[in-house]
């Protein structure tokens, strides 16, 4: 072949991976145990994970009594798990220092790595011990496991029952979730920070477009380079309250220069104590991890994609009460709002570099005050908490501890406290609060009759200083300034797009992949041919291969999981199984147990399960002998929960879709204002997009027998359903149930699964998968 581009294109075709992969996919491929040969893992498969870390904190007890209950005596694997106590270490009460010190003798009976209250916030000694290592996996019980994606380090949540899982067998489960790209063009401003950027993109985007995704930021060399570790740390911390599951960045030449400091550091402190100090970061560890640098293949494919511009941002606060309401600060410090108290506290931004950002706002203000620092504001309590005690101890050093306490901060130990509504310093009725914190839910750094705010640390600090949300004045808006651009897509313009001949290759490859695709199902003639050929789930022996009953409706979406099983219940330990079946759906509504039967397959709409991390919303609903629940979507916790509890689950949009237009008029709009939520589910964080509503509406039944049939072929992965006895009948493939989630479902559930593991490890017939 002479033409060398036609030569280029043939060789990049041969060499092309067959599956490309993103940044996430293949972490994850990295951590995933009894996979198929030749398999590449993509979003939507369910895998069974053997993550590089597993954090707990003040609930390492809870988990613990759930390790021990399931018949384990010895974590697996001791390097695999960390401890630590952080949230309640204000708490000097006999049972609270109790429950620390079995938690503190139980980690060393186990021999795993623990630090004490007073050491610092998990997620931040995951992040500076090198526990969250870049390109591998961890997880947590806590949701601010996003957190460890600033370094490049797939960080996601857990419940308890996983890590109770983890710390048995070294395994959970997990399903990759949709992956969102979010390119970020331009570069940061001065005055703009890290927090200033996911504050901006909570509001900005607040339709839930990254509900339930992993995330991966990218964008250019320039644009990163911009982007410090600490705002990275930040940003990927509150993808948590943007509703994501992971926040993932690249490991690049920012991250290296970061990494490389740290191991000069620990090279440094361990030859100061003889060799008596050891660390997870080194230079050589660090050559092995730049030398095998993992990325996102160009062709790699995404769900969605989004964009938004730094350069066009100034900074922004959160809130009153919700992350999903962002304003620019210029336009809310016009409004003159006054303040009672303000907090540089917890893991998103209480860092050294934070720290000195708001000493600085002092250390300014007394530059004009003859070089005395001022003090805050009359009638302003502001509290401070390092994120870990390295980082308290980096700002003692530097004299930025000192410049706030003599301004006026009143000092907290290293830890969450005010941030989860612990301690000393919370928001009381009637008062209003600014926070470097990650949540302003109403009620959760106080009263539910206080106002709460999120901002960077300056905003923090300047607002402390002059009793009002205001700002240090860093900011310069650029010249021409027209708004922040954002939006949908990479945010680079065609005629401005410059690519490699590399990229137009991969580009005309995409295009023939395409091509083939299409040619493909062509010949085959139909997705349902490929279905029938080749594309069979395994089942295993006992699993039903079908599960198939008449569809009861629960037409509302985001129906939370005390809808689906009462709060009062929740800690009571003496309620029967046939109690439970008979409060499941209660608070949704109360003819729910009189008007479902045993085999229903219920179907509701979307977001099914949202809310708190209550399990009995999934066991209440087996309680009642419901095998199947549909849904247009789940929330993720109660996705988890189904599975650890053996009740399954299988997201169906267009049933609820053919529901809604079946059982109301033909008329379809698409509203916000049109969701149906049930009566007593009103204060549901999560919503996701709306669902189709039919208007007018026929007469609104909670529940209703529709005398449609549904059947679930699990083998084929799909649903057939049949729209009642003389209607249309039709069929949707569907996600696929693979036979390690199958295992957990038929041993009952994952304690069950745990115990058979357990069993099996000490007759030498450990499962893999």
């Amino acid at each position: 072949m002479e033409d060398p581009s036609s030569a280029a294109i043939l060789s990049a075709l041969k060499t092309s991976p067959t599956v490309p992969q993103t940044l996430t996919e293949k972490i994850v491929q990295q951590h995933s145990v009894g996979l198929p040969k030749n398999k590449f893992v993509k979003s939507g498969d369910y895998v069974t994970l053997s993550p590089y870390r597993c954090m707990t904190h003040d609930n390492s007890w809870p988990v613990a009594t759930k390790f021990l209950s399931i018949g384990a005596s010895e974590i697996n694997d001791k390097n695999q798990i960390v401890m630590t106590l952080d949230h309640d270490v204000q708490n000097k009460s006999e049972t609270n220092l109790k429950k620390y010190r079995q938690i503190e003798e139980f980690a060393k009976k186990q021999g795993v790595v623990f630090y004490p209250a007073g050491r610092g916030i998990g997620h931040q000694i995951m992040v500076e011990e090198g526990y969250a290592w870049p390109g591998t996996l961890a997880v947590a019980s806590d949701s601010h496991s996003n957190m460890y994606g600033g370094v490049g380090c797939l960080g996601t949540p857990v419940v308890r029952t996983d890590a109770a899982s983890i710390w048995a067998t070294s395994k959970t489960w997990w399903q990759i979730p949709p992956i969102c790209k979010v390119t970020f063009t331009g570069t940061m401003p001065k005055g703009v920070t890290g927090k200033d950027v996911i504050v901006a993109l909570c509001g900005l985007f607040s339709k839930d477009e990254v509900l339930n995704h992993a995330i991966e930021f990218t964008g250019s060399e320039e644009t990163m380079k911009s982007l410090a570790v600490d705002d990275r740390l930040a940003i990927a911390n509150m993808t948590t309250e943007w509703g994501a599951l992971t926040g993932l960045f690249p490991i690049d030449e920012t991250l290296q220069r970061w990494l490389r400091y740290k191991a000069t550091e620990a090279a440094m402190c361990n030859e100061s104590t003889g060799g008596k100090t050891q660390s997870q970061f080194n230079h050589q560890r660090l050559d092995e991890l730049f030398a095998n640098q993992l990325s996102a293949d160009r062709r790699a494919k995404y769900s969605k994609s989004l964009h938004l511009n730094l350069t066009s941002l100034s900074p922004y606060v959160s809130g009153p009460n919700s992350v999903k309401v962002a304003t620019p600060l210029h336009d809310l410090a016009a409004q003159n709002i006054k303040i009672d108290k303000a907090y540089l506290v917890s893991c998103t931004n209480s860092r050294a570099s934070d720290l000195a950002a708001a000493a600085k706002v002092f250390k300014d203000a007394a530059g004009r005050n003859g070089g005395r620092v001022p003090e805050i504001a009359n009638g302003v309590n502001f509290y401070i908490a390092a994120a870990s005690s390295l980082e308290q101890a980096a700002a003692e050093a530097s004299g930025d501890w000192q410049t706030m306490l003599e301004a006026g901060a009143q000092p907290l130990p290293a830890g969450c406290g005010p941030c989860i509504g612990l301690g000393t310093g919370l928001l009381e009725s009637g008062e209003v609060g600014i926070s470097a914190s990650n949540r302003n839910f109403k009620g959760r750094m106080g009263s539910t009759e206080a106002k709460a705010y999120l901002a960077s640390p300056e905003v923090v600090a300047a607002s402390a200083l002059h009793g009002k949300i205001t700002g240090p004045g860093r900011y310069e808006q650029p010249q021409g300034w027209s708004g922040v651009i954002r939006g949908e897509g990479d945010g680079i313009k065609e005629e401005e797009r410059m690519i490699t001949k590399e990229e137009a290759f991969e580009k005309v490859i995409s295009q023939l992949d395409s091509m083939i695709q299409v040619g493909e199902e062509e010949i085959i003639g139909s997705e349902q041919a490929t279905e029938e050929d080749s594309q069979m789930t395994e089942v295993l022996p006992g699993f039903p291969e079908r599960v198939e009953g008449e569809i009861v409706f629960c037409d509302a979406d985001n129906i939370n999981t005390d809808g689906i099983y009462p709060g009062k219940y929740t800690y009571q330990d003496d309620v029967t199984t046939e109690m439970m079946a008979e409060v499941c759906m209660s608070n949704y509504d109360k003819a729910f147990a009189s008007t479902v039967r045993e085999g229903d397959i219920l179907v509701a709409g979307f977001n099914f399960g949202c809310g708190s991390s209550r399990e009995q919303a999934a066991t209440a609903l087996l309680a009642k002998k419901i095998p199947l629940v549909i849904a247009g979507s789940f929330g993720n916790i109660f996705s988890r929960n189904s599975i650890n509890n053996a009740l399954m689950g299988v997201e169906v949009p267009k049933l609820v879709q053919r529901l809604r237009e079946a059982f109301s008029s033909n008329k379809l709009e698409v509203s916000q204002q049109d969701i149906t939520e049930p009566d007593r589910n009103k204060q549901s964080l999560d919503s996701p997009p709306p669902a189709p509503q039919a208007i007018p509406p026929q007469e609104k039944l909670m529940t209703r027998r529709t005398g449609w049939k549904l059947m679930w072929d699990v083998r084929k992965s799909k649903v057939e359903v049949q729209e009642g006895d003389s209607g249309a009948k039709w069929s949707q493939k569907v996600g696929e149930l693979p036979p390690n989630v199958q295992e957990i479902i038929a041993r009952g559930g994952l304690e069950k699964w745990v115990k058979k593991q357990i069993e099996g490890s000490k007759q030498g017939t450990y499962s893999s998968g």
